[in-house]
Parts: structure tokens; sequence; C-alpha cells
């Protein structure tokens, strides 16, 4: 099984998703993945890192959870945190608008190293909505299960979770995350940070001293956004 591998799923986690292994579109999801890496095909993230996002934010643990879509497929970037790239990788234009907005919103100079694992470290979820992709081929993995098994993770963090912030960039993010429950956890929408929308209400937005606010309300410490 994929859990039983090195960078296994968490605990937390294997409780409420374990089962989901056991379903016919894992089993053929785990023959898709085997069959691509045995016919020479170079797959993102690496085996160890699929399950990054979910190993660096245990289910109890989960504060806040950004949604995004594919993992990168250039060599050396993806490692399982959505909008993330490894140390020393140079920022995809997404990510450059989103330290951008970290900076106009809370007014602090954000370094340049995309590596997002102290985010995750404090209970940002970076969720991709497929946990894997071919290089070089943007998309290769989807519709083969992981949307499915990452739907069942945001389906058991609405109804087993209070009080989240789900912060939903863009039509595919907003798609994902129509069943949570605004009313028990905050929502918060905009276009896409990519350069192709993000000047249609990405900047400006605020969200990031949104999200603080909320948890702050709730008598949570705030995200420490700084890198």
């Amino acid at each position: 099984m994929l859990q039983d591998k090195p960078g296994a799923l968490h605990p937390s986690w294997q409780a409420v998703l374990g089962a989901e292994f056991d379903q016919p579109y894992m089993q053929n999801l785990k023959t898709f993945l085997k069959n691509e890496k045995n016919a020479g095909k170079v797959i993102y993230p690496p085996g160890p890192q699929i399950f990054n996002a979910f190993n660096h934010a245990p289910f109890d643990q989960v504060r806040v959870v950004i949604i995004g879509q594919d993992p990168y497929h250039g060599p050396g970037q993806a490692h399982g945190l959505s909008f993330s790239v490894q140390p020393g990788v140079r920022l995809p234009p997404s990510l450059m608008n989103i330290f951008k907005e970290i900076e106009g919103d809370l007014g602090i100079r954000m370094s340049g190293n995309g590596d997002l694992t102290p985010w995750a470290d404090q209970g940002v979820l970076l969720l991709n909505a497929t946990l894997t992709v071919e290089q070089a081929n943007a998309g290769s993995h989807q519709g083969k299960g992981w949307e499915q098994f990452t739907d069942a993770a945001i389906r058991a963090l609405n109804e087993g979770r209070d009080g989240l912030v789900f912060v939903l960039w863009g039509s595919y993010a907003q798609k994902k995350g129509a069943v949570i429950d605004a009313n028990r956890h905050q929502v918060i929408k905009s276009v896409h940070p990519s350069p192709l929308s993000a000047h249609r209400g990405f900047f400006g937005n605020h969200q990031f001293s949104r999200i603080n606010d909320y948890l702050i309300s709730r008598g949570e410490a705030p995200v420490n956004w700084q890198l």
C-alpha cells in the first residue's frame, strides 16, 4: 500500500482516511503509479514526499487549508506542499504573487525562499487536489483517483473539525471547496494568484491578515507568514 512506504501517511490522517486505501479507486491509482514508474517515467514529487502536506499538518493540528491543483512538474520543484518549492529553487510566478500580497498586506519582507514548510508546521495544510504528476507533463495525473482522496480529506476536516480557515484561490479550488460548511468554518475566496488573474482581486484582498484575525478571534496564535 502507498502508506507503507517511506513518507507514510501520518497516523492522525490514517485514522480518518485509512479506509480510502482499500477502495477500488485507490487500488487503481496505486497500479497506475506503479506502471508509470516501471515505464521509466519521472514522477514528482518523490515517493517519500507525496504525503508531505498531511505529515507536516496532522489532522488535529490543521488550522488553515490552502487548496492547490497540481504539483509542479519541473525538476527539483515539487515536494508535496501546494504552491511550495524546494529551497534554492526559483520562485514560480504564482508564489511570487503570493509573497507580494503578503508583503503588501502585512508589511513584512519575504526572503525569496519558496519552501513553505514553516507554514505547514504551523498547521497550514497546503493541499494539492492531485498529489503526483509526470515530469514536464502538467495535469498528467488528473482523473486517476487523487481528487477523490483529497476530497475525502476536505470532507473529514469539514465534518470533524470546527473553526478552520479554508482558502480557495480560483474557480477550481472554489468548486472543490463547495462542500465546506461556512457556518462552521471561515471560507476566504479570491481569484488565483497566477499572473493571468492576480490583478483581478488577488492583490489587495488582505487575506493573510484576515486569516490571522479569524484565528486570533478564536484565541489561537496567528500564523507567522514570514519566510
